[in-house]
């Protein structure tokens, strides 16, 4: 090999040296940058990333406790709902059953009157018929007294006064309701 070659080849590896093993004033000016970095990035990036993530975790953390407790708030208007409508159901039922005892109570009044009613109009039908009767009876006994008179003037032949007339009819008609 040729001494040049040499040379080139020792500067290559000095040159891969010296890039390897950084001298230790630049390696130290790179740490210090990359430190002061890492502490604007933690001071201007990462607590106020920090603050942001915990706020938004104590919001999440109180929307829960929130939805928890509106939760058990509806479970509890719900368990009130259902005793609300049972309590409703009972008074329904309970106010059915009292209209129907009124209604039978209305019914069964409503039949005493009607039957009070009826056996009123019964006994005043039978009350019309008798007088109808008697009405009757006394009409046939003045037509009876009347042909009687006209009979007896007939046998007769002789004009006999009034007196005599209703005294005869009397005792005819008095044979006759016998």
């Amino acid at each position: 090999m040729n001494l040049t070659a040499l040379v080139d080849l020792a500067e290559g590896l000095q040159d891969i040296v010296s890039k390897l093993i950084p001298n230790w004033t630049s390696f130290l000016v790179q740490l210090a940058a990359f430190l002061v970095l890492v502490g604007v990035v933690i001071y201007f990036a990462y607590k106020p990333v920090k603050k942001i993530i915990k706020t938004r975790q104590d919001y999440i953390d109180e929307n829960i406790k929130q939805s928890e407790l509106a939760k058990s708030r509806a479970n509890d208007n719900i368990i009130k709902s259902e005793e609300t409508l049972t309590e409703s159901n009972r008074k329904a039922n309970e106010i059915i059953a009292q209209a129907k005892l009124d209604a039978e109570a209305e019914r069964n009044r409503i039949m005493e009157e009607t039957s009070s009613m009826v056996t009123k109009m019964k006994l005043d039908a039978e009350a019309d018929i008798e007088q109808s009767k008697e009405d009757a009876k006394e009409e046939i006994r003045k037509e009876m007294v009347n042909l009687a008179l006209d009979a007896s003037s007939e046998i007769l032949s002789r004009n006999v006064n009034t007196k005599d007339n209703e005294k005869l009819a009397e005792e005819f008609i008095r044979s006759m309701d016998k």
